[in-house]
Parts: structure tokens; sequence; C-alpha cells
């Protein structure tokens, strides 16, 4: 199967499927020294797990991951890193009433169409269990961005079409919520409106608003590998995700040349909205969402996920089956009324992944820091 592998310097690539034995990730470029214990992992990870709340699936897996190499006395080794973790709580049987069914929304059909046949439990390779392998080895890629200076920090921003309000935003409110809405009157308002859906066998969907922040101006590769596109293509490849934006995103295309440019200075705004003076070169707004021309600008990288609802839902749907005959299901089995909450670290993941090989794979784009590099050695 082609398109298992992300990377150009640091290389994934994730295997396993929904109700097999596992599911895992070889991280393959990683630099060796890097502190790394299966804490640092489970950590993440625990954050994507099901059962966390009503608005979760009910499966209970545990997801305790399992470091199989490329660590020894607790420091990367610079060899390939495998990670693994056990599927234990599979209900295969569940999926056995539309093993020959086409599900409304899911990709039961065009994976027949590629495959000549597909793994029917749970969605197999398609799965949303699938997320834990980049969920695994962005937990190493933060790990590697954070000693570089480097945080990566997605949230909820909106649910079912209720969005969080900029003036009631607070970061640490999302570690108060099930929903991990940095706005607790948002999140209130958005459980009332899951508890309704639910209660109708429906679903929604919602948008994952993502910060990298202390990123150095010099990331991303002109034309075909710049920062921006390869962001997009990393959210893009969540299963879910149906959009995304960077900076301003769509909006603009809304307003004027004038208005979208961001002025460069040498004074920055503080937080209570006073200019300092730091001495170093700066956007003082960032409407493009700190990238220009496909590289890190030094801004804030500002990106934006957004995800259909959950198409596996109870209610009659109309489809066929493999025969072609009309037929109509009922969805049954553990799914999520939302998809959204559990995503937010699959989000964080794929773009701390991202900017870690595009910041490796920047370091020999000037002579002269190469050449001061291996001049250490001759010191």
């Amino acid at each position: 199967m082609a398109g298992s592998t992300l990377g150009t310097i640091l290389r994934v690539t994730t295997w396993g499927e929904s109700h097999g034995k596992g599911v895992g990730v070889v991280v393959d470029g990683c630099p060796a020294g890097l502190p790394l214990v299966e804490g640092d992992i489970q950590s993440y990870l625990n954050r994507r797990k099901p059962g966390q709340s009503k608005f979760t699936t009910a499966r209970q897996e545990g997801d305790q991951v399992e470091i199989l190499s490329g660590v020894f006395e607790g420091r990367t080794t610079g060899t390939p890193i495998a990670l693994e973790v056990r599927n234990t709580d599979q209900r295969s049987h569940d999926y056995s009433n539309i093993m020959d069914i086409y599900r409304p929304g899911h990709a039961d059909y065009t994976f027949d169409q590629k495959y000549g046949f597909r793994d029917y439990r749970g969605g197999g390779r398609s799965s949303g269990r699938e997320t834990i392998a980049r969920v695994a080895a962005g937990a190493i890629a933060c790990k590697l961005l954070e000693s570089l200076g480097i945080t990566v920090r997605a949230y909820t921003r909106e649910v079912g079409g209720i969005g969080i309000a900029r003036e009631r935003f607070d970061l640490d409110e999302m570690w108060n919520n099930r929903l991990y809405m940095p706005d607790a009157q948002a999140a209130a308002q958005a459980e009332v409106r899951l508890e309704e859906l639910m209660a109708g066998k429906d679903s929604c969907g919602g948008v994952v608003e993502c910060i990298i922040r202390g990123m150095p101006a010099g990331a991303g590769e002109p034309v075909f590998e710049k920062l921006d596109a390869n962001l997009a293509k990393a959210m893009l490849s969540i299963g879910a995700v149906k959009g995304f934006e960077i900076g301003d995103g769509f909006a603009a295309s809304r307003v004027r040349g004038s208005e979208n440019n961001d002025a460069f200075g040498i004074s920055h705004k503080a937080a209570d909205g006073s200019l300092y003076l730091n001495g170093r070169i700066g956007k003082q707004t960032n409407h493009s969402g700190g990238t220009l021309g496909g590289i890190s600008d030094g801004s804030d990288i500002v990106m934006r996920a957004a995800f259909k609802p959950t198409p596996s839902i109870a209610q009659p749907q109309h489809t066929v089956n493999q025969n072609g005959e009309e037929t109509v299901v009922e969805i049954k089995g553990r799914h999520d009324p939302i998809i959204v909450p559990r995503a937010v670290v699959v989000v964080e993941a794929m773009a701390a992944l991202t900017a870690a090989d595009m910041l490796l794979l920047s370091m020999t784009s000037r002579l002269d820091r190469v050449q001061a590099y291996f001049a250490q050695d001759r010191v």
C-alpha cells in the first residue's frame, strides 16, 4: 500500500488496522541524543484514546505504547524508532451486518474499487484508529521541537457551529472541559448541542486551530515543498478533515491588499497592546499566518483544520450493497458523536512532524551554516 510514509528527513511510516493485532509506526531520521521514554509518548496518546467521555466512542482501549527500537538508556540512538500499540478491545462482530454494504460517508466503496476487497471491520486502514501511529510519532517530533524552544499547541475552535470568543479565550481552560475548547461558555453551549444530536442519533463536525510558536524564519522550501503546502497535506491526510486554512485563510480573499499585507518593523506589540523594541525584524500583524513564499517568517504559524461530522450514525440511511442492490443501513457499534475532541492532539502531532521535518531539511540551505557546523570539528 503506497502512501503510508510522510516526511523527507524525519520520515514516519505507519502500519496497522482498527481490528488487527495492533497499530504502530517507524520514525526514521530523529537525531541521536534526544531524551525519550515511553511516558513522553503515552501522555499524547492518552489525549486521543477512546472512552474519555460520553462524547467519544465507548471502546475501551488502554493504548499503551511500547518502544521496540531506536532508544537506549533513555536517549534516541539515531536509528529507526519503532513504536507499537496493541489492540485489546476489538468487537469485529459489530460489523458483520454491514460487511457487504457501502456505508455513506465512509471509504468502503472507494477501497473496494481500488483494491478489489476490503477489511470491513471498523474501516481497517481508513479507521480513525490509524491516527494512534501519527500521535505517537508526533510526540517525538514535539519533544524534538521543544528542545529547540518551539511549541505546538492545538485546541478546539468550533463545534457544530458554536465557536470560541476571542474575548473569553483562555488556553488553560481547554484542560477543564471535555471538548478541549479554550472558552468555558462556548464549551458548555457545545455540550448541550452535542447532547441534542446524540438524542437524535446524529453527529456534527468542528474546527481545530493549531499554533506553532518559536519557529525561526527560514524553514520551508520554495515551490513544491513549501511549509504551508506541507502543513496542508499533513492536515488533509487526517481522515475526516475536509478543509484547511493558514493565517486569515479564505477571509484574505475578501479584503484589500492594504488590509492583508503584514507590515515589517523593529517594534512589536506586547500582550497588553503596547509597543516595545527588541531590535529584530518582525511583522507587526500576522494575516499570513507565519509564512511568506512558503517559508517561515518567524511569527506564530496559525492554521485551522475543518472536520466533517462523524459518518457513523444510527439513523436509517439509504445505500447499496456490493451486488448493486439498494438497501437501508443503520450503523451499530461504538462511535464518536463528534471526532474533533480526540482529533485535537492528532492535528498537533501532524503539525509537529511537518515543522520538525522542514527544520531539518532547511539545515543545508546556506553554505555559511554548513561550514560553521563542520568547522566545529576542526577546533
